[in-house]
This record gives structure tokens, sequence and C-alpha cells, in this order.
């Protein structure tokens, strides 16, 4: 448990290593919550940006040139193609 203490203008700091612990960095966001014994504090996970930063190549930009056919994904028609010598 930590003790802060709260400034002039009614910020507060957490300590590094909690920030470092919860994945917070500089602009994360934190809900307050006032309860009947005092205030909880819960960190506020964005989805987006959370989500795309992990999914950076994941996308395939569309294919140039000659479209592929339904057949190109059976797997009975790339072995028949194999055993006649076709790429």
């Amino acid at each position: 448990m930590s003790t802060l203490l709260v400034s002039s203008k009614g910020q507060i700091v957490l300590p590094a290593a909690l920030r470092r612990r919860l994945g917070m960095g500089a602009g994360a966001r934190i809900e307050v919550l006032e309860e009947s014994d005092g205030l909880k504090l819960r960190v506020v996970r964005s989805v987006a940006s959370a989500d795309m930063t992990g999914m950076a190549g994941m996308v395939k930009a569309p294919a140039r040139g000659v479209p592929r056919q339904l057949e190109d994904f059976d797997p009975a028609s790339l072995l028949t193609r194999s055993r006649r010598g076709k790429p």
C-alpha cells in the first residue's frame, strides 16, 4: 500500500513501480469511484489502441496480378497439380 500526496492543483502521483506493473504510460486514464469507505481507482483500458498496436503487419494489401481461383484453396487440386508438375 502506498500513501500519495495531493498537490495544490489536486494532482496525485502514482509510484513508478505501480505504473509499470499496471502498464500505464503518459496519458493513461484512471476511473475514480467514490465508495462509502473511500476512493477506488481503476485503470481504463482503451480497447482500440491496445489491440491495434499488437496487430501491426497482420493485414496484407490486396494481391496484384492474377486473381486466385477457388481451386487454388482446394487441397485435392493442389495435390493433383503437384503431381502434374504445375505450380
